[in-house]
């Protein structure tokens, strides 16, 4: 059973205007896989940034559409000027792994020094498309990084037995905490099978060996919903921050509020980012990452396509 939660204190933001009302202001696209390198010919899903630094991890598909995890460093005052690493940190698994079809980075964590990157796995199915754990590699240089195993560390179980995905971690007062996808049901569509994910919540000691009891944070709010996407989870000074995507036709960012981090009230009209007129995230706007740097609040996201017209980044003003 996870243990019970209780109101922690909260390290103070980097500045307070991301407590007040406000909105993202877009600052643009900053990436686009241009197709040259073997493991990205194309998108880049999923961006986030590795806690104290200006690298940011991405997703890009090789040929035979399997997913790898690069990195890039970038300024958030100068975007346009970045530095792409040529070879990815993670690659698919050894075949039949849980991981051997594809790997899509989710969020990174720093602690004693070392950089824990958590991501989910791929492999393909036969009844349905695929299936997705939850895997976990470490670092020491940002650079390289080992699996902890060549198991996931969340996989299917009595509390999760379709699949489970995309986690959101943080440290809080020497607990780890997970945020992530879970798969509720298949039900077979016109054309194929079809998810239904809602997002749910477990604690670990040490960030590999993890406790669930099947508390969902964020559910559907109608039956025009059925998946949500990776959620991204910021400790405040005055309560805890989700923005995450939601799908109906299309993905869009949401955003939900919480004084524990375990009971969640929805504010999508608060998100503060919508779909452009026109252009490379006029179709959605999908896999959100929050994070501080330099005294101000910056969004990672991607548009068009779950990640195949590129990254914007966005602004809280």
């Amino acid at each position: 059973m996870l243990e019970t939660a209780h109101r922690p204190s909260r390290s103070k933001v980097t500045s307070s205007k991301v407590l007040s009302r406000g909105r993202w202001s877009k600052r643009g696209r900053i990436f686009v896989p241009e197709g040259s390198l073997d493991w990205s010919r194309t998108h880049a899903a999923l961006p986030c940034t590795a806690p104290g630094s200006k690298r940011v991890y991405f997703s890009g598909r090789d040929d035979a559409n399997r997913a790898h995890v690069g990195r890039f460093e970038f300024n958030p005052d100068n975007p346009e000027h970045l530095t792409i690493h040529p070879n990815p940190v993670l690659a698919p698994g050894s075949l039949g792994a849980f991981d051997d079809s594809g790997v899509t980075v989710s969020c990174v964590v720093r602690h004693d020094d070392r950089l824990f990157l958590f991501y989910t796995g791929w492999s393909l199915g036969v009844t349905v498309p695929f299936y997705l754990a939850i895997g976990c590699a470490v670092s020491d240089d940002g650079d390289h990084f080992k699996r902890v195993s060549e198991a996931s560390i969340i996989g299917r179980s009595a509390v999760d037995p379709y699949m489970v995905a995309s986690p959101s971690v943080i440290r809080d007062n020497g607990r780890w905490r997970m945020w992530y996808v879970s798969c509720q049901r298949w039900e077979q569509s016109a054309n194929e099978p079809k998810h239904f994910y809602n997002i749910r919540y477990a604690e670990s000691h040490n960030g590999i060996d993890w406790d669930r009891d099947g508390r969902t944070c964020i559910d559907f709010e109608d039956e025009s919903e059925y998946a949500f996407g990776r959620p991204c989870v910021v400790n405040d000074s005055d309560c805890y921050r989700m923005w995450y995507c939601v799908r109906g036709e299309a993905y869009q960012i949401g955003y939900a509020e919480s004084a524990d981090g375990l009971t969640w009230i929805r504010k999508d009209s608060e998100s503060g980012i919508e779909k452009s007129d026109s252009g490379w995230d006029s179709e959605m706007t999908a896999y959100p990452y929050v994070f501080d740097t330099d005294g101000a609040r910056w969004m990672l996201y991607n548009g068009n396509g779950y990640g195949k017209t590129g990254i914007g980044l966005a602004e809280w003003v």
